[in-house]
């Protein structure tokens, strides 16, 4: 049986903007930022399709194929599916608030959408 475990990938950050010098702590609450998004969607996979009890159900057939969509029955998340989520959910946010209201914004006076743009690729390696 494979581990459903995903495999953690190593970050990182290497500026690949030069124009910008991110500080370290910035660049950590991104690259954190990712990480947990990235476990977060690696969970949710292996949760039922509704978060509360619901019937199954099977869609229309399609015109020109046989194929019609459908779901078994949900038996929604457990108390500690939901609990996981919420914890998962909490920290995206404030993951995301770090990064948004990190003060290194307020010392660009133009070019910020393209500070974004560097920051989101900051953990990638430098192309040779």
């Amino acid at each position: 049986m494979k581990d459903p475990t995903p495999a953690r990938r190593e970050y990182r950050p290497v500026c690949r903007v030069s124009a910008f010098s991110f500080p370290q702590d910035f660049l950590d609450a991104q690259v954190a930022l990712h990480e947990t998004r990235a476990a977060y969607e690696e969970y949710a996979k292996t949760l039922p399709w509704s978060a509360e009890p619901m019937p199954g159900w099977e869609g229309d057939k399609q015109l020109h194929s046989s194929y019609r969509s459908h779901e078994e029955d949900s038996p929604g998340y457990t108390e500690e599916q939901a609990a996981e989520v919420r914890r998962f959910q909490d920290e995206l946010r404030r993951l995301s608030a770090e990064v948004m209201t990190h003060p290194y914004w307020s010392t660009l006076s133009e070019d910020v959408v393209a500070a974004r743009m560097a920051l989101k690729h900051a953990h990638e390696p430098a192309e040779a």
